[in-house]
Protein backbone atom coordinates (compact mmCIF):
# COMPACT_ATOMS: atom_id res chain seq x y z
CA UNK A 1 0.00 0.00 0.00
CA UNK A 2 1.27 3.78 -0.12
CA UNK A 3 0.22 7.28 -0.18
CA UNK A 4 0.09 9.17 -3.88
CA UNK A 5 -1.08 12.56 -4.70
CA UNK A 6 -4.50 12.41 -6.51
CA UNK A 7 -4.21 12.91 -10.33
CA UNK A 8 -5.43 15.57 -12.48
CA UNK A 9 -7.72 13.21 -14.60
CA UNK A 10 -9.39 11.66 -11.34
CA UNK A 11 -11.76 12.99 -8.43
CA UNK A 12 -9.21 14.86 -6.31
CA UNK A 13 -8.90 13.58 -2.71
CA UNK A 14 -9.61 17.02 -0.27
CA UNK A 15 -6.29 17.14 1.02
CA UNK A 16 -4.41 16.45 -2.12
CA UNK A 17 -3.38 12.98 -0.73
CA UNK A 18 -4.57 9.34 -0.31
CA UNK A 19 -4.40 6.37 0.51
CA UNK A 20 -4.04 3.51 -2.51
CA UNK A 21 -4.87 0.10 -1.54
CA UNK A 22 -4.70 -3.07 -4.13
CA UNK A 23 -7.82 -4.02 -3.76
CA UNK A 24 -10.68 -6.84 -5.07
CA UNK A 25 -14.78 -5.11 -5.16
CA UNK A 26 -17.28 -6.78 -4.50
CA UNK A 27 -21.32 -6.40 -4.31
CA UNK A 28 -23.30 -7.68 -1.00
CA UNK A 29 -27.01 -6.24 -0.89
CA UNK A 30 -26.63 -4.54 -4.04
CA UNK A 31 -23.30 -1.68 -2.17
CA UNK A 32 -20.14 -1.97 -3.74
CA UNK A 33 -17.33 -3.18 -1.05
CA UNK A 34 -13.95 -3.80 -1.11
CA UNK A 35 -11.45 -6.18 -0.18
CA UNK A 36 -7.70 -5.44 0.23
CA UNK A 37 -4.38 -6.29 2.34
CA UNK A 38 -3.33 -3.89 4.55
CA UNK A 39 0.17 -3.64 6.21
CA UNK A 40 0.08 -4.57 10.07
CA UNK A 41 2.89 -0.82 10.83
CA UNK A 42 -0.82 0.97 9.38
CA UNK A 43 -3.51 -0.33 11.07
CA UNK A 44 -3.30 1.74 14.30
CA UNK A 45 -2.51 5.03 12.02
CA UNK A 46 -5.48 4.51 10.23
CA UNK A 47 -8.59 2.90 12.45
CA UNK A 48 -8.65 5.22 14.93
CA UNK A 49 -10.72 4.61 18.72
CA UNK A 50 -11.85 7.15 20.68
CA UNK A 51 -15.09 6.29 22.85
CA UNK A 52 -13.91 8.49 26.14
CA UNK A 53 -16.56 11.38 24.56
CA UNK A 54 -19.57 9.32 22.58
CA UNK A 55 -22.39 7.88 24.65
CA UNK A 56 -23.49 4.49 23.26
CA UNK A 57 -26.22 5.71 21.36
CA UNK A 58 -23.96 7.49 19.40
CA UNK A 59 -21.22 4.94 19.09
CA UNK A 60 -21.09 1.89 16.06
CA UNK A 61 -18.87 -0.58 18.75
CA UNK A 62 -19.16 -1.52 21.54
CA UNK A 63 -16.86 -0.04 24.00
CA UNK A 64 -13.36 -1.81 24.57
CA UNK A 65 -13.08 -4.24 26.70
CA UNK A 66 -9.24 -3.98 27.75
CA UNK A 67 -8.84 -7.25 30.12
CA UNK A 68 -8.94 -8.84 26.62
CA UNK A 69 -5.89 -7.00 25.03
CA UNK A 70 -3.09 -8.53 27.15
CA UNK A 71 -4.53 -12.15 25.91
CA UNK A 72 -4.69 -11.34 22.75
CA UNK A 73 -1.10 -8.88 22.52
CA UNK A 74 0.49 -12.23 24.09
CA UNK A 75 -0.82 -14.31 21.54
CA UNK A 76 0.26 -12.81 18.24
CA UNK A 77 4.23 -11.77 20.59
CA UNK A 78 4.29 -16.00 21.49
CA UNK A 79 3.50 -16.95 18.29
CA UNK A 80 4.94 -14.87 15.28
CA UNK A 81 5.31 -18.02 12.99
CA UNK A 82 2.07 -19.26 13.13
CA UNK A 83 -0.74 -16.51 14.52
CA UNK A 84 -4.00 -16.11 12.36
CA UNK A 85 -6.15 -13.35 12.64
CA UNK A 86 -9.36 -12.81 10.72
CA UNK A 87 -10.33 -9.60 8.68
CA UNK A 88 -10.92 -6.36 9.98
CA UNK A 89 -14.45 -4.73 8.72
CA UNK A 90 -14.74 -0.67 8.04
CA UNK A 91 -16.53 1.60 7.18
CA UNK A 92 -15.21 4.77 5.28
CA UNK A 93 -16.37 7.86 6.22
CA UNK A 94 -15.64 9.74 2.74
CA UNK A 95 -15.28 9.40 -0.61
CA UNK A 96 -13.83 5.99 -2.59
CA UNK A 97 -12.65 5.74 -5.96
CA UNK A 98 -12.32 2.36 -7.45
CA UNK A 99 -10.03 2.06 -10.40
CA UNK A 100 -10.17 -1.40 -11.95
CA UNK A 101 -7.58 -2.82 -14.07
CA UNK A 102 -9.62 -3.70 -17.28
CA UNK A 103 -12.88 -2.73 -18.20
CA UNK A 104 -13.99 -6.17 -19.11
CA UNK A 105 -13.50 -9.78 -17.64
CA UNK A 106 -12.02 -10.88 -14.02
CA UNK A 107 -10.32 -7.45 -13.97
CA UNK A 108 -12.70 -5.58 -13.60
CA UNK A 109 -13.07 -7.09 -10.11
CA UNK A 110 -9.27 -6.06 -9.40
CA UNK A 111 -7.42 -3.06 -8.85
CA UNK A 112 -6.45 0.11 -6.75
CA UNK A 113 -8.85 1.61 -4.11
CA UNK A 114 -8.12 5.15 -3.46
CA UNK A 115 -9.68 6.85 -0.49
CA UNK A 116 -8.68 10.99 0.76
CA UNK A 117 -6.09 10.55 3.85
CA UNK A 118 -9.16 13.00 5.19
CA UNK A 119 -11.70 9.90 5.27
CA UNK A 120 -12.47 8.59 8.44
CA UNK A 121 -12.04 5.13 8.98
CA UNK A 122 -14.61 3.48 11.78
CA UNK A 123 -13.59 -0.19 12.75
CA UNK A 124 -17.93 -2.05 12.41
CA UNK A 125 -15.48 -5.43 13.94
CA UNK A 126 -12.19 -5.99 15.00
CA UNK A 127 -11.33 -3.24 17.19
CA UNK A 128 -9.80 -5.56 20.09
CA UNK A 129 -7.47 -7.07 17.26
CA UNK A 130 -6.83 -3.54 16.18
CA UNK A 131 -6.03 -2.60 20.02
CA UNK A 132 -3.70 -5.64 20.39
CA UNK A 133 -2.07 -5.36 16.77
CA UNK A 134 -0.96 -1.72 18.10
CA UNK A 135 0.56 -3.29 21.44
CA UNK A 136 2.37 -5.83 20.09
CA UNK A 137 4.27 -3.51 17.50
CA UNK A 138 5.50 -1.56 20.17
CA UNK A 139 7.14 -4.95 21.39
CA UNK A 140 8.03 -6.21 17.95
CA UNK A 141 8.61 -3.89 14.85
CA UNK A 142 9.22 -6.63 12.53
CA UNK A 143 5.72 -7.06 12.31
CA UNK A 144 4.84 -4.09 10.97
CA UNK A 145 5.82 -5.11 7.36
CA UNK A 146 3.26 -8.28 7.77
CA UNK A 147 -0.65 -7.52 6.68
CA UNK A 148 -4.43 -8.68 7.64
CA UNK A 149 -7.42 -8.12 5.30
CA UNK A 150 -9.58 -5.70 5.12
CA UNK A 151 -13.05 -5.26 4.52
CA UNK A 152 -14.23 -1.62 3.39
CA UNK A 153 -18.00 -0.50 3.41
CA UNK A 154 -19.16 2.87 3.03
CA UNK A 155 -20.07 4.84 5.85
CA UNK A 156 -23.86 5.37 5.30
CA UNK A 157 -24.57 7.16 8.58
CA UNK A 158 -24.35 6.12 12.19
CA UNK A 159 -28.02 3.88 11.82
CA UNK A 160 -26.28 1.65 8.94
CA UNK A 161 -22.80 1.66 10.75
CA UNK A 162 -24.76 0.33 14.60
CA UNK A 163 -26.68 -2.23 12.42
CA UNK A 164 -23.38 -3.45 10.54
CA UNK A 165 -22.20 -4.20 14.15
CA UNK A 166 -25.11 -5.82 15.10
CA UNK A 167 -25.88 -7.83 11.93
CA UNK A 168 -21.96 -9.29 12.42
CA UNK A 169 -22.61 -10.77 16.21
CA UNK A 170 -26.02 -11.23 15.84
CA UNK A 171 -24.66 -15.02 14.57
CA UNK A 172 -21.85 -15.45 16.02
CA UNK A 173 -21.57 -18.54 18.01
CA UNK A 174 -18.64 -19.00 20.53
CA UNK A 175 -17.34 -22.58 19.91
CA UNK A 176 -18.20 -25.15 22.54
CA UNK A 177 -15.20 -25.12 24.93
CA UNK A 178 -14.60 -28.62 24.17
CA UNK A 179 -13.72 -28.57 20.87
CA UNK A 180 -11.44 -25.67 21.56
CA UNK A 181 -9.78 -28.13 23.74
CA UNK A 182 -9.67 -30.35 21.38
CA UNK A 183 -7.88 -28.24 18.73
CA UNK A 184 -5.41 -26.41 21.05
CA UNK A 185 -2.16 -27.61 20.53
CA UNK A 186 -0.54 -25.06 21.51
CA UNK A 187 -2.04 -25.14 25.34
CA UNK A 188 -0.07 -27.93 27.11
CA UNK A 189 -2.70 -28.85 29.74
CA UNK A 190 -5.64 -28.81 26.45
CA UNK A 191 -2.87 -31.79 24.81
CA UNK A 192 -2.74 -33.10 28.35
CA UNK A 193 -6.89 -33.61 28.71
CA UNK A 194 -6.55 -35.01 25.35
CA UNK A 195 -3.98 -37.22 26.17
CA UNK A 196 -6.25 -38.73 29.49
CA UNK A 197 -9.47 -39.22 27.56
CA UNK A 198 -7.56 -41.37 25.29
CA UNK A 199 -4.99 -43.41 27.52
CA UNK A 200 -6.21 -43.11 31.42
CA UNK A 201 -8.56 -46.17 32.42
CA UNK A 202 -10.77 -44.11 33.96
CA UNK A 203 -11.87 -41.25 30.88
CA UNK A 204 -11.19 -43.66 27.89
CA UNK A 205 -14.21 -44.12 25.93
CA UNK A 206 -16.40 -42.22 27.81
CA UNK A 207 -15.46 -38.91 27.18
CA UNK A 208 -17.12 -36.21 24.69
CA UNK A 209 -14.34 -34.34 23.10
CA UNK A 210 -16.46 -31.74 20.96
CA UNK A 211 -19.36 -30.77 23.07
CA UNK A 212 -19.55 -29.03 26.35
CA UNK A 213 -23.15 -30.22 27.62
CA UNK A 214 -23.87 -33.73 26.85
CA UNK A 215 -27.36 -34.82 25.82
CA UNK A 216 -30.08 -37.09 27.88
CA UNK A 217 -29.22 -39.95 26.15
CA UNK A 218 -25.05 -39.48 25.46
CA UNK A 219 -23.51 -42.55 26.16
CA UNK A 220 -20.38 -40.52 27.54
CA UNK A 221 -19.99 -39.91 30.98
CA UNK A 222 -17.56 -36.67 30.83
CA UNK A 223 -16.46 -33.70 28.57
CA UNK A 224 -12.99 -33.23 27.31
CA UNK A 225 -13.78 -29.55 28.75
CA UNK A 226 -14.59 -30.59 32.15
CA UNK A 227 -11.38 -33.01 32.06
CA UNK A 228 -9.19 -30.06 31.47
CA UNK A 229 -10.65 -27.56 33.49
CA UNK A 230 -10.62 -30.30 36.72
CA UNK A 231 -7.00 -30.69 35.49
CA UNK A 232 -6.06 -27.57 35.03
CA UNK A 233 -6.98 -26.75 38.70
CA UNK A 234 -5.40 -29.96 39.83
CA UNK A 235 -1.90 -28.63 38.49
CA UNK A 236 -1.88 -24.60 38.91
CA UNK A 237 1.02 -23.15 40.49
CA UNK A 238 2.45 -26.68 40.34
CA UNK A 239 6.48 -26.78 38.38
CA UNK A 240 6.21 -29.61 36.90
CA UNK A 241 7.60 -30.61 33.18
CA UNK A 242 5.28 -32.39 30.72
CA UNK A 243 5.88 -36.01 31.07
CA UNK A 244 5.76 -35.26 35.21
CA UNK A 245 2.26 -33.41 34.68
CA UNK A 246 0.93 -36.02 32.74
CA UNK A 247 2.06 -39.09 34.93
CA UNK A 248 1.01 -37.06 38.11
CA UNK A 249 -2.51 -36.44 36.41
CA UNK A 250 -3.35 -39.85 35.46
CA UNK A 251 -2.66 -40.89 38.98
CA UNK A 252 -4.76 -38.62 40.98
CA UNK A 253 -7.64 -39.08 38.75
CA UNK A 254 -7.17 -43.51 39.34
CA UNK A 255 -6.96 -42.63 43.14
CA UNK A 256 -10.37 -40.64 42.70
CA UNK A 257 -12.01 -43.25 40.90
CA UNK A 258 -11.43 -45.74 43.69
CA UNK A 259 -13.34 -43.37 45.59
CA UNK A 260 -16.16 -42.75 43.25
CA UNK A 261 -17.94 -46.60 42.44
CA UNK A 262 -20.65 -45.68 40.07
CA UNK A 263 -17.94 -44.32 37.85
CA UNK A 264 -16.48 -48.12 37.42
CA UNK A 265 -20.12 -49.44 37.24
CA UNK A 266 -20.64 -47.39 34.19
CA UNK A 267 -17.15 -49.28 32.54
CA UNK A 268 -18.10 -52.67 33.75
CA UNK A 269 -21.92 -51.64 32.17
CA UNK A 270 -23.53 -52.56 35.15
CA UNK A 271 -24.73 -49.00 34.81
CA UNK A 272 -25.33 -46.54 32.28
CA UNK A 273 -23.92 -42.79 31.76
CA UNK A 274 -27.11 -41.51 31.26
CA UNK A 275 -28.35 -42.88 34.77
CA UNK A 276 -25.21 -41.88 36.57
CA UNK A 277 -25.53 -38.13 34.82
CA UNK A 278 -29.15 -38.07 36.16
CA UNK A 279 -28.75 -39.38 39.57
CA UNK A 280 -25.52 -38.17 40.77
CA UNK A 281 -23.38 -35.36 39.90
CA UNK A 282 -19.56 -36.21 40.21
CA UNK A 283 -19.34 -36.56 36.52
CA UNK A 284 -20.37 -32.94 36.32
CA UNK A 285 -18.07 -30.15 35.42
CA UNK A 286 -18.41 -28.74 38.63
CA UNK A 287 -17.52 -32.00 40.49
CA UNK A 288 -14.10 -32.56 38.55
CA UNK A 289 -13.28 -28.72 39.09
CA UNK A 290 -13.65 -29.31 42.54
CA UNK A 291 -11.59 -32.19 42.52
CA UNK A 292 -9.10 -31.19 41.15
CA UNK A 293 -8.67 -27.56 43.61
CA UNK A 294 -8.93 -30.45 46.61
CA UNK A 295 -6.03 -32.45 44.92
CA UNK A 296 -4.12 -29.22 44.45
CA UNK A 297 -3.79 -28.68 47.91
CA UNK A 298 -3.26 -32.02 48.49
CA UNK A 299 -0.14 -32.22 46.52
CA UNK A 300 0.77 -28.62 47.91
CA UNK A 301 0.85 -30.57 51.28
CA UNK A 302 1.87 -33.68 50.70
CA UNK A 303 5.41 -34.79 50.36
CA UNK A 304 4.68 -38.34 48.80
CA UNK A 305 2.11 -39.58 46.93
CA UNK A 306 1.25 -42.45 49.66
CA UNK A 307 0.29 -39.29 51.69
CA UNK A 308 -1.99 -37.40 49.19
CA UNK A 309 -3.71 -40.73 48.14
CA UNK A 310 -4.42 -41.60 52.01
CA UNK A 311 -5.71 -38.64 52.78
CA UNK A 312 -8.54 -38.88 49.95
CA UNK A 313 -9.46 -41.86 50.83
CA UNK A 314 -12.83 -39.82 52.93
CA UNK A 315 -14.23 -39.03 49.23
CA UNK A 316 -15.44 -42.37 48.98
CA UNK A 317 -17.97 -41.28 51.84
CA UNK A 318 -19.14 -38.40 50.14
CA UNK A 319 -22.90 -38.63 48.94
CA UNK A 320 -22.66 -37.36 45.30
CA UNK A 321 -26.72 -37.96 44.95
CA UNK A 322 -28.38 -34.95 43.66
CA UNK A 323 -31.16 -36.45 45.98
CA UNK A 324 -28.91 -35.59 49.11
CA UNK A 325 -30.04 -32.00 49.71
CA UNK A 326 -27.08 -31.05 51.11
CA UNK A 327 -26.21 -30.12 47.13
CA UNK A 328 -28.98 -27.69 47.07
CA UNK A 329 -27.65 -24.28 47.33
CA UNK A 330 -24.10 -25.33 46.66
CA UNK A 331 -23.75 -27.45 43.41
CA UNK A 332 -27.49 -27.21 42.29
CA UNK A 333 -29.46 -24.56 41.89
CA UNK A 334 -33.47 -24.72 40.98
CA UNK A 335 -32.99 -28.33 40.21
CA UNK A 336 -30.15 -27.85 37.81
CA UNK A 337 -26.70 -28.18 38.02
CA UNK A 338 -24.57 -25.09 38.64
CA UNK A 339 -20.82 -23.87 37.74
CA UNK A 340 -20.69 -20.34 38.73
CA UNK A 341 -17.89 -19.29 40.59
CA UNK A 342 -19.65 -19.07 43.91
CA UNK A 343 -21.09 -22.49 43.24
CA UNK A 344 -17.66 -24.04 42.65
CA UNK A 345 -16.62 -22.07 45.88
CA UNK A 346 -19.38 -23.81 47.72
CA UNK A 347 -18.61 -27.59 46.47
CA UNK A 348 -15.16 -27.41 47.31
CA UNK A 349 -15.97 -26.37 50.87
CA UNK A 350 -18.24 -29.11 51.47
CA UNK A 351 -15.56 -31.24 49.85
CA UNK A 352 -12.57 -29.64 52.17
CA UNK A 353 -15.17 -30.12 55.25
CA UNK A 354 -15.61 -34.10 54.22
CA UNK A 355 -11.26 -34.12 53.84
CA UNK A 356 -10.78 -31.98 56.67
CA UNK A 357 -9.51 -29.78 55.20
CA UNK A 358 -9.28 -25.53 56.37
CA UNK A 359 -10.87 -23.03 53.98
CA UNK A 360 -9.42 -20.41 52.38
CA UNK A 361 -10.27 -16.64 53.79
CA UNK A 362 -12.35 -16.34 50.52
CA UNK A 363 -13.76 -19.54 50.62
CA UNK A 364 -14.55 -19.12 54.03
CA UNK A 365 -16.36 -15.51 53.22
CA UNK A 366 -18.39 -17.61 50.65
CA UNK A 367 -19.27 -19.95 52.93
CA UNK A 368 -20.12 -17.35 56.05
CA UNK A 369 -22.69 -16.00 53.21
CA UNK A 370 -24.22 -19.26 52.24
CA UNK A 371 -24.61 -20.12 56.11
CA UNK A 372 -26.16 -16.56 56.71
CA UNK A 373 -28.53 -17.65 53.56
CA UNK A 374 -27.16 -15.05 51.08
CA UNK A 375 -27.20 -17.14 48.22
Amino acid sequence: MGISAASTQRPKASTGFEYSFPAIRGIQAGREFYVSMCPLRLIPKIFLFDEDELTPEVRAQRVLNKGRLPALTKYILDNPDDYVFSALTASVDGDMFFDSISDTGPGMRTGQLRIPMDARFLINDGQHRRAAIEAALKENPDLGEETIAVVFFHDAGLERCQQMFADLNRHAVRPARSIGVLYDHRDEEASLARLLSLRCPVFKGYVEMEKSTLSARSRKLFTLSALYYGSHALLQGLELDTDAAAELTQDFWQTVDKAIPEWRLVRSGELSAPEIRRDYIHSHGIALHSLGRIGNSLLRESTTPSKWKKRLTPLAKVNWSRSNTDWEGRAIVGGRVSKSHQNLTLTVNYLRRHLDLALSPEEQRVEDAYMRGER
